[in-house]
């Protein structure tokens, strides 16, 4: 039998994730590759992995997928590190710079600018090599790990998770756990059933695989158990659709 080869995101939110699925037992014959977002979804595209943890704007780019429907990465408010971040405030940005790491934020940010904060910025894509002056900017928006450090450089700090819920009154699912339609049943319920033993020892995950001298400022606990929720329930499942349609709808 060939190996099951998953995709999933390489940022501490995924944490859990990464736990259950290697440590579980309950998940046999895989291969686990750990990429940024953007990335998850171009190999799941490609179909270079039968499952993967794309980010939820790569859906409209999908032909067909098989929607993993319990987990998630999530928030209810804030989330920390999906951030609009300024040196001037909102009413005052020219422009804005956004992370190529995922398409989900980029969409999101745009939403928020035109049918909630009612601004008009210029947008400019970053790549690889822009990247490195983000701390530079005016304004950007900046995902993962990074923006633990990066947000103590900038003056105005917009989390886009809280800015939706203030929004729609909302949750919010930033990416969405996805198979290719000829994986069986049987290989997504193993692997629904390693999330769930992963999210359910979600401290254990912690002592095992987060790296302290990396991250020595972050208080991971306080980050996965109040910042990142990962049921996918009745309330995301609303959000998640009310996003598509946001996008499908050629208004941003």
């Amino acid at each position: 039998m060939d190996k099951t080869r998953i995709s999933a995101v390489s940022f501490l939110n995924t944490l859990p994730f990464v736990y259950g699925i290697y440590n579980s037992g309950m998940l046999s014959d895989f291969e686990l590759i750990l990429d940024v977002p953007s990335e998850c979804a171009r190999k799941f595209n490609n179909k270079e992995v039968d499952i993967a943890l794309v980010p939820v704007a790569a859906i409209k780019n999908m032909s067909s997928y098989k929607l993993l429907n319990d987990f998630c990465i999530g928030s209810i408010s804030n989330v920390r590190t999906v951030l609009l971040l300024s040196q001037v405030p909102l009413k005052q940005i020219s422009k804005i710079h956004l992370d190529h790491h995922s398409l989900t934020s980029i969409n999101l940010v745009k939403i928020l600018s035109q049918h909630y904060w009612h601004i008009e910025p210029e947008w400019v894509n970053l790549d690889e090599s822009t990247e490195k002056n983000i701390a530079s900017f005016e304004s950007v928006v900046a995902i993962g790990d990074k923006t633990f450090e990066l947000a103590e450089k900038y003056a105005w700090i917009y989390d886009l998770g809280a800015e939706w819920k203030n929004f729609t009154g909302l949750p919010f699912v930033f990416a969405c756990w996805i198979a290719h339609e000829n994986v069986e049943d049987a290989k997504i319920r193993e692997i629904t059933n390693a999330l769930d033993w992963g999210v359910r020892n979600k401290k254990e995950a912690i002592e095992k695989l987060f790296d302290k001298q990396r991250f020595p400022s972050v208080n991971i606990d306080e980050y996965l158990e109040k910042n990142i929720d990962f049921i996918f329930n009745d309330q995301k499942h609303i959000a998640f659709s009310l996003f598509l349609n946001y996008i499908n709808s050629a208004c941003i």
